[in-house]
């Protein structure tokens, strides 16, 4: 008996890397997987249906239930297909992972238009549209009386939630993704569905040659950041007793560190509630250029 049994699973970005991961643990803890990728390269150009296949493959040979899709999940359409697939194909669809995402670091000085669109609409429009449909579908299930737990996991980033140069699009994308997480679940919770997000640390396509981050090719140990390492908790909160909802987590090894999100740590308040003067200002606001803050960026200190 696995963790997952019965359970229909759509991952995302599954053709290789975490995702890959994902899929193939999903599988063996009893899950049926639709295995999502369109195989692009890393910068999201070209098309590669193999990758996803290979997965497939892998699954299957295992003892596990998958099909593979080649929808774009940054396609309203193609999301909406995607989400009607696993539906159709195995009846329901109880826990989503969108895990999709591609790269083109550049500074904000160099950054082209295409840059910054191409990424945002992967990662954080990728995100909606598979969620929206999925939240369709799950609206109309609760509605006619089918109480059933369900689960969205979401792939945010430190770079979003803490920064990285070079990374106005992907850092933004996935900032937005962290916020899309906390939302949704407010407003999904009363259809029985759970919403929370990751922030992992592992070794991808996305991370290869990134400062800090172990090189195979060099003899280095991959370790902590050998994605497998990410799946277990991704998993746990796609099982139907989980009681988490609303969270955004940083996953790397055998860590599981939870984000607080946004908080005032000071303030100024004008005298009897009246306006502040712009001269008022420069006298009481000056000093919060020197508010100290920790980030506790879990891999910097």
């Amino acid at each position: 008996m696995g963790s997952l049994d019965g359970r229909v699973v759509v991952v995302t970005g599954a053709g290789r890397g975490i995702g890959r991961e994902h899929a193939v643990l999903f599988a063996a803890e009893g899950a049926k997987v639709v295995v999502n990728d369109l195989g692009g390269d890393r910068d999201g150009t070209g098309d590669d249906r193999s990758p996803a296949e290979e997965v497939v493959e892998e699954i299957r040979a295992a003892g596990g239930d998958a099909i593979a899709n080649h929808d774009d999940v940054a396609s309203w359409t193609g999301a909406q297909q995607l989400i009607r697939s696993a539906v159709e194909h195995y009846g329901d669809l109880h826990v989503l992972v969108n895990n999709a995402g591609i790269l083109r670091d550049r500074t904000l000085v160099n950054m082209s238009e295409d840059e910054f669109d191409a990424v945002v609409r992967v990662h954080l429009k990728g995100h909606f549209c598979t969620l929206r449909h999925a939240a369709d579908y799950w609206r109309d299930q609760a509605k006619s009386g089918v109480a059933v737990d369900r689960s969205v996991i979401n792939t945010s980033s430190t770079s979003g939630l803490f920064g990285q140069p070079g990374q106005t699009n992907y850092g933004a994308a996935k900032s937005g993704i962290a916020m899309m997480t906390m939302i949704s679940a407010g407003e999904l919770a009363r259809y029985h569905v759970r919403v929370n997000a990751i922030a992992p640390a592992a070794l991808t396509r996305l991370t290869e040659g990134l400062p800090g981050v172990p090189d195979p090719n060099r003899g280095d140990e991959v370790g902590a950041m050998d994605p497998a390492n990410v799946s277990p908790f991704v998993a746990y909160l796609g099982t139907p007793d989980c009681p988490i909802t609303g969270r955004v987590f940083f996953v790397m090894g055998g860590s599981v560190q939870l984000f607080q999100p946004w908080s005032i740590i000071d303030r100024i308040d004008a005298p009897g509630g009246s306006r502040w003067s712009i001269e008022e200002l420069q006298t009481k606001a000056a000093h919060f250029a020197e508010v100290p803050f920790k980030l506790n960026h879990p891999m910097r200190g």
